[in-house]
């Protein structure tokens, strides 16, 4: 009875049953191997593909950082402008560097007397303004000055070269205690115009800053 049953299973395996599928050939469910998709790329109810969420960083900020203000009142305003306009702000101190304009300078002379003739050719072309740097030890640097606006910097560059130097412009910043306005976006999305931002001109205050609003620090527990 044993025997007989070994050879009915071998008849049945040989011509009745379907052969196995071969691993990595298409089956009956799957046609084609390039059918088969994650379920995120599956058509939507809507008959189109299903998207990734856009990568983080791209989103625009909700908070926007208007800034730096070097007096409380000068934020206060801007504050009161925002409100009128229907947008909600708050105040924020910090402790920043901030950029108090462009500073130009004869860097790095030989010595002291080129300095000091450096100087006095500098006066003479109209930059009475100029002066050593005095540092420990000597840099042997002549400053024409720092200037809030960029047009009235380049023309010192000019006047200098004319005379036969050769300036060189960097941005000379200061840590201080200033104050930001933290704006939110309305409903739609929109934000305002913060160039109508005022109580603030090239002499009395830095160049208006846009930043993301930092992060609010997590809640303890």
């Amino acid at each position: 009875m044993l025997l007989l049953a070994n050879l009915l299973f071998l008849a049945w395996g040989t011509w009745i049953a379907p052969p196995a599928p071969l691993a990595g050939l298409a089956t009956p469910s799957a046609p084609d191997r390039r059918a088969i998709r994650l379920l995120r790329e599956a058509p939507s109810a809507g008959g189109s593909a299903q998207t990734a969420p856009a990568p983080a960083g791209q989103a625009e900020a909700d908070c926007v950082s208007a800034g730096p203000f070097l007096e409380r009142a000068q934020a206060e305003v801007a504050a009161s402008q925002m409100q009128r306009l229907g947008f909600n702000s708050r105040l924020r101190a910090s402790k920043d560097s901030i950029r108090v304009g462009q500073w130009v300078r004869v860097p790095n002379l030989a010595t002291a007397e080129d300095a000091a003739n450096a100087l006095a050719a500098l006066k003479a072309a109209g930059l009475v303004d100029a002066e050593i740097v005095r540092e420990d030890p000597p840099s042997n640097t002549v400053s024409l000055g720092v200037f809030g606006e960029a047009a009235r910097a380049a023309q010192v560059v000019e006047i200098a070269r004319k005379a036969g130097f050769t300036p060189q412009v960097s941005d000379r910043t200061r840590t201080s205690d200033v104050f930001w306005l933290d704006v939110d976006r309305l409903e739609n999305g929109s934000l305002p115009d913060f160039d109508a931002l005022g109580a603030r001109t090239a002499d009395s205050a830095p160049p208006l800053e846009l930043r993301a609003c930092p992060a609010s620090p997590a809640p303890a527990g």
